[in-house]
């Protein structure tokens, strides 16, 4: 049995290395059981694929509660209160606080904000890459290093991650995986684009169970059981209290304690606004052309 991402899917469906939903549950509607987006992301070529465990693995906007007391709405605010936010502390000249820190040369942190401007990698399979909204999308993210100077020189994953957790960084965007490592903080969406009106869409995926093409016989029977076990309810909310995952079974939602969390409510809410992964082994090849423009763009080397 394999437990990973969505985004595996169409390669390993490519390379007939697993097999569809139906050929181990038949016609059963095992799927009626979950959220929608966790079913829209194991879709490939048509057929199912995969049987979601939690759903998201989504970007968001993280914020200190010490430093934000209402997250921004529109970019117009996260741009006016991150240059506020932005402070030399210690009077050498450079500061020691930004308003804004997240993983700028990696090519999953610009999605969102491709699609708040309107755009998207892929159009089915056939990449969608050299178009206006990806010029509005890098001039933006370039404007908030350069121009209005609220996020740090240089920051890569560990970077933004230490600069929030030490106080440096009064908003981060970062992904529900890491919601678990913070303390006093909000979640909220990414702010809506000002110049287009629409919310940056963080590409939504999962966790899923897949099923190896060899699998037969009593082997079926075990991992079909095992899937049960994973689905059952409480270990559904033990998922999501315990690592701030948001469940997958429909029914789950519902329960008290993940309505009446602040943290997987603010996840949630940004959840809605994503855009499933694409599963398309394409989107591989995208993720490749994207990186070193990105990079470029962010170091000052491209206009």
């Amino acid at each position: 049995l394999l437990w990973t991402v969505n985004d595996h899917i169409g390669v390993f469906a490519v390379a007939g290395l697993i097999k569809p939903l139906e050929s181990v549950y038949g016609n059963s509607d095992i799927l009626k059981r979950f959220v929608k987006p966790a079913i829209d992301a194991q879709v490939f070529e048509g057929q199912n694929w995969g049987i979601p465990i939690s759903v998201g693995n989504h970007l968001m906007l993280l914020y200190n509660k010490s430093l934000v007391s209402r997250p921004p709405q529109t970019t117009d605010e996260l741009i006016e209160m991150g240059k506020a936010l932005t402070k030399d502390l210690n009077g050498d000249g450079v500061p020691d606080q930004y308003g804004l820190v997240y993983n700028f040369n990696e090519p999953f942190w610009l999605a969102p904000w491709l699609g708040g401007f309107g755009g998207w990698p892929l159009d089915g399979n056939k990449p969608t890459l050299g178009t206006k909204a990806m010029e509005q999308a890098l001039q933006f993210l370039a404007d908030l290093k350069f121009k209005h100077k609220i996020v740090p020189p240089e920051a890569d994953y560990n970077t933004a991650d230490a600069m929030f957790k030490e106080g440096k960084a009064a908003m981060l965007i970062n992904g529900d995986w890491s919601l678990g490592g913070y303390e006093n903080f909000g979640v909220a969406r990414i702010p809506r684009v000002t110049a287009t009106g629409l919310w940056p869409s963080p590409m939504t995926s999962g966790v899923y169970f897949l099923f190896p093409e060899y699998l037969s016989g009593r082997k079926v029977d075990a991992v079909k059981r095992l899937v049960e076990f994973f689905l059952a309810e409480d270990v559904q909310v033990l998922f999501a209290t315990k690592y701030q995952r948001l469940p997958s079974v429909s029914a789950v939602l519902s329960d008290p304690a993940i309505a009446n969390d602040p943290i997987l409510k603010g996840s949630s809410d940004q959840m809605v606004v994503g855009r499933p992964m694409p599963t398309v082994p394409e989107m591989r090849c995208a993720w490749d052309a994207m990186r070193p423009n990105l990079e470029a763009v962010m170091a000052g080397q491209m206009t």
